[in-house]
Order: C-alpha cells, then structure tokens, then sequence
C-alpha cells in the first residue's frame, strides 16, 4: 500500500480539498480561522502550506465567524459549506452558541476546535476546564449537546474513519448539522503514514428517499377527503429544492400556501396560492385558512410553536399531515407521517391525486391581507416623525428589486418581515430557529459569498447590533459588499413589548429610558462603522433611507444605514395578548401570582387561550 507521511493536521486539509458535491463544487469549500496556541502550530502550518489550493479567512469572533459560514451554507441551499477552527478554551466555547444555531436550523457546518494534550504531558496546559471526577473530559465536550457527530481526535489515524463520518452527517439531508472534531493539539502536528487512497477525490451525492408506499397512500387517502386543506411550506421545501413542485401542486390542486420563516420565498409572494406567513407572526388570510381547515399538510417544516401559534392555530378537528424527510419531525403533534425528500414525495402525491381539487381558498382574504401590507409599509407623510419598523420594510421593498435578499434573526423584525416583505423567489433568509441576536452582520457576510449575484439587505436593531458586529470589518477587508439597515429604537423593543403586552408586564430593564442607569446612552452607530472601514450614514425619513440604499449598489464595501424608529407596536409583530387582526397566540407563562392587577387579568386570558392548545407530541 502506498503512503504518504504527513502531520494530522496536513492530512485533514489535504482531505478536505478534494471532496465535492454532485455539481463539481468542493463540499468545504474553505475555512475560518482565529489562531491560539490550540490550533495555530499544528492546523496553522498545515492551512498556510495549502494556501493556494484551500482558503483560509480570518474572522473577528470565533462565533461570528462561524455564524458566516452557517449563512453560506443556508444561502447554497445546504449543498457547500465551510469549515471553522478555534483554539482550545474560550475559543472553542464562543462557537457553542453558533453550534447550536446550525443543529436547531439542521444546517451544516465544520467545527475543528483544537483540545488539551492527547499525552496529557503538560496538563494543565493554559485555558484547559479540568473536571475533578473524570479525566477525558475538557471544555469541547460543551458540544456534544449542540452537535450532530463528535469525535476527539487523539491519534492521527483517527481522522481516517472521523472526516468520512463527518462529510455524511452534513451531507446527509435527514440528519444535516453541525460536526465537531475536537483535535488534540499534540496530535495535530503529529506525522502518520497516511494511505494514499485516502487522497482520492470523492464526489457527495445528496440522497432523495422516495416514500413508504402505504405512508404515501394513507396521505393521499386524507387529502382527497379534505375539503379545505392548507399547506404549512418550510424550510425543507428549500433545501429540496421543490419549490416549483410546490407551486405546481398548490395550484393543481386548489391549496393555499403558508410559510415558516426557514420557508417563506419557497413561493413568491406573487404567487396565487401564496396567502402568507403562518402563526405567531402570521397573516390574517394564512392564519384564516389554517384555523378552519380540517387537513393541514405540513410539508419540510417541524412545527415549532411560532408556526402553530402555541399548538393553538389549528382547529381542534383538524387532521395533520407532516412531510419531511426526518421521522423525528414528521411524527410531531400526531401527524399522519410521510417521511421522504418533499420534492419526490409532492410528484408522488400529485401522480396519486390525480384530478382532486379543494373548494376554492378565498382569494378575497389573500387580496385583503396584500392591501393591508401596502398600507403598513406606505409612505409616511410626515418624514421628520420616527417611522415604524413597517414603514422601513416598505421603503426597503420600494427601493430593491427581484433579486434583493432580505435577511434578519432576532427582535421585531423577524416578524415584521416575515408578515411584510413582499420577496421573489429565495428573496428571504431568516436565522429563526435559534432566534439568535448578533447573526445578523456575520451572516449577511456569508450569505453575499453564497449568493454573490443577489442584491442582501440585512435588517438589524440596535440591541442585536451592539451583541456583535465586528465581522463589518472582515466584510471591509473582504471587499464584500451588502447593505446594514440598522433601526435603532433606543433598547429591546421587541421584548420590551411582549413583556408589558404579551405577559401583563411593567416595561423594565429592556428601552435604556426603564434600565438602572444614570445617563441615557448616546450611541452614534455611523461613526462606529465607519471606524471598522464601512460606509456609514444616517437617514432621516424613509425617502433618504430609499435613496441610500440605491445608492449602496455601487460600492464594493458594507454600507450601514442608520435610522432612528418609534418603538410601538402594530399588528403583525404576533405580541398581542389575544389574536388580533394578524398574528396568533404565543404561549410565554405569565406569573400565576402577583400583586399587580393587570398581571393577575393577564394570567386569566392566558389560561383561556392555553386550553385550546392541542396536546399531541
């Protein structure tokens, strides 16, 4: 058997450059890098001498950085992806959080964190967590909740059975995720005889199970029975790549489309059958059309309580139908399950329906809930007078085109968004399954690498841009050009309002006007980006922040745009206490005992509406 000798470390990179997806592409496509003393001798040395051939990128925050590649990975549609390392310690634990953000949104990501010693030499080596009762433990084992593989790489030989192990969980569509190797730094700069054959160039192919032939029969035994069906759309549809089956079979068969937030832009919203988002944060016709139906087909997404409204959204009568690819997800809530790729499993059902057509959906209610987005995101009259969030969705959408990306994570916006923006197809990317404040800067910078051909808006408030926005500098550095629009409300709006509306609570310790401080900040975003080598400004009115953003076309830098919002309320932010004219219930436990009024009255609407939350798991 032919050989070749290289250190641990060599190895992986030289592994990792020659494995690629079906359509040519290299799978890891390259990696993000901060060095410590964990990483920097062994998979430092070994990435410098691939330079050429492999990339390496330098991330202010091992998080952040790694909240870039996730992106990129969302915005190839999970087919690329890219690699992080971190030393050990600190390093290593600021990518928890970015870990647990890929595993919850079933997205793929490479994990290198370097670990203590393999020879336990020089323990306690710096910033090694020793546990007293159990000798192999060390501060990566953080990840084992929060991953979808691990592996300790202590021997170099390890990797010949670890790195195989690691492509097929994120290529696998069923059990996508993040993977963490956690590599002994003496074992990184370790040499091995590695078998040439390993080298080979091996090409991913992405599987498409078909269904179970009695699953697919009983499914379509159910819809042909329904009369007013709906269609939960999430982000598996996406990552199917299904999206024109979907529109084919929503108007084939007469079913109004619902979206998730990892499902919203799998149809434009010009789209017929398109009635908007679903749930919480939902639209008046979608929520409509899920509460009196009596067959609700959910279709690549896993129920979480934003798209249910607190398992409250659907009626008590109604049957669920959940396609995915996971039988973990299509078992949720007591689905009827049909556990296949949902692009073969919608052919298959188009085939077995046949002529089937529900009664009408109600186009009236879908043009209704169109007008009243035109009138939240109108022009505001007064442009001196702070606009609402809605209003800066409105200019954002007047100012782009089709090929605009909008993309967000956490606070108002994600449900703003969801309910307003008006995207084309693929014209949306949320981070909401972690809901996680400081993805959004970090992943604007991956999600213009995964789609350099689309114009990224990314929407931040003030509180989630403060978490983290460092990563402005490396899209400087970088030359990667997209748009920040930041809307600064003065503190945690979002939560703010679901404190005080949502649960019966007094405004505290969210707007820095109710926080426990002396002096008010006075925080000037503009001159703050400009520091890391943005181009910043300030709007004032949304006509400005329209022209700022045509304006941030032609340059081939991150531009910041500031404008200051009113932090109030409208319907479609999903935080009324009751349902509204949009949105739906969300079920956040509202103290059973207090001194104050208003909190016991909330307590007794909030056993109201939890009564009709259905109970199946």
């Amino acid at each position: 058997m032919e050989t070749i000798r290289l250190t641990a470390a060599q190895a992986m990179v030289r592994w990792l450059e020659v494995q690629f997806n079906a359509e040519g592409d290299r799978f890891i496509e390259g990696m993000w890098a901060i060095f410590g003393h964990g990483n920097v001798a062994g998979i430092g040395e070994a990435l410098h001498s691939r330079k050429a051939t492999f990339p390496t990128w330098r991330g202010q925050n091992e998080q952040t950085m790694a909240h870039a590649a996730i992106a990129f990975a969302k915005g190839r549609g999970r087919r690329q992806a890219h690699a992080v390392t971190s030393s050990i310690g600190p390093g290593s634990t600021n990518v928890v959080t970015a870990a647990a953000l890929a595993h919850v949104n079933r997205l793929p990501l490479l994990i290198v964190a370097g670990d203590v010693f393999a020879t336990r030499r020089p323990d306690p080596v710096l910033q090694q967590v020793e546990d007293f009762d159990d000798g192999t433990i060390s501060a990566n084992d953080c990840f084992k909740p929060v991953v979808r593989y691990f592996d300790r790489i202590s021997r170099p030989e390890h990797l010949l059975s670890a790195l195989p192990r690691a492509l097929r969980v994120m290529t696998d569509p069923a059990n996508c995720g993040p993977v963490c190797l956690a590599f002994c730094q003496d074992t990184q700069a370790e040499a091995y005889d590695y078998p040439v054959e390993f080298f080979a160039p091996r090409v991913w192919h992405i599987r498409r199970p078909a269904p179970d032939a009695g699953e697919l029969a009983r499914v379509a035994d159910l819809i042909r029975s329904a009369k007013r069906p709906v269609i939960i759309a999430g982000g598996g549809v996406i990552y199917s790549g299904a999206e024109a089956v979907l529109a084919d079979f929503a108007t084939r068969h007469a079913i109004p489309v619902a979206e998730t937030q990892a499902g919203k832009s799998s149809l434009p919203q010009s789209h017929p059958m398109n009635f908007g988002a679903s749930g919480v944060d939902g639209s008046a016709a979608a929520n409509a059309a899920s509460s009196a139906a009596d067959l609700v087909i959910g279709i690549g997404t896993r129920f979480q309580d934003f798209t249910t409204g607190s398992r409250t959204l659907f009626g008590p009568e109604a049957q669920l139908v959940s396609i995915n690819i996971h039988g973990y997800d299509a078992a949720k809530h007591g689905a009827e399950s049909l556990v296949a790729d949902a692009k073969v499993a919608l052919e298959a059902l188009t085939e077995a329906l046949g002529e089937y057509r529900a009664e009408a959906p109600d186009a009236e209610a879908r043009a209704d809930w169109l007008r009243a987005v035109d009138a939240y995101c109108a022009r505001p009259e007064d442009q001196a007078a702070k606009p609402t969030d809605g209003q800066v969705i409105g200019a954002v959408q007047r100012a782009t085109g089709e090929s605009a990306i909008a993309m967000c994570a956490a606070g108002t916006m994600p449900g703003a968004l969801k309910l307003l923006w008006k995207p084309s197809q693929g014209g949306y990317h949320m981070e909401y399954g972690y809901s996680c404040m400081g993805y959004e800067v970090a992943g604007a910078m991956g999600l213009k690498l995964a789609r350099p051909d689309r114009e990224v808006i990314c929407f931040v408030g003030d509180g989630s841009y403060m978490m983290a926005n460092a990563e402005l500098a490396t899209a400087v550095m970088r030359r990667i050009p997209f748009t920040v629009v930041l809307t600064d409300n003065r503190g945690y709006g979002c939560i703010n309002r679901l404190q005080t509306m949502g649960c019966g609570g007094e405004p505290f310790n969210n707007m820095y006007v109710d926080c426990n401080i002396e002096v008010q900040p006075e925080i000037d975003y503009v001159a703050h980006a400009r520091a890391m080598g943005a181009y910043a400004v300030k709007a004032a009115g949304t006509d400005a922040l329209e022209a700022e953003i045509a304006a941030a076309r032609a340059r081939d830098i991150p531009t910041v745009i500031v404008i200051d919002t009113v932090a109030k309320d409208f319907p479609g932010t999903g935080l009324q206490t009751t349902a509204g004219e949009h949105g739906f219930f969300w079920d956040v436990a509202v103290p059973q005992v207090s001194e104050r009024q208003k909190q016991r009255d909330r307590f007794e609407e909030y056993l109201t509406q939890i009564a009709n939350a259905r109970l199946l798991n």
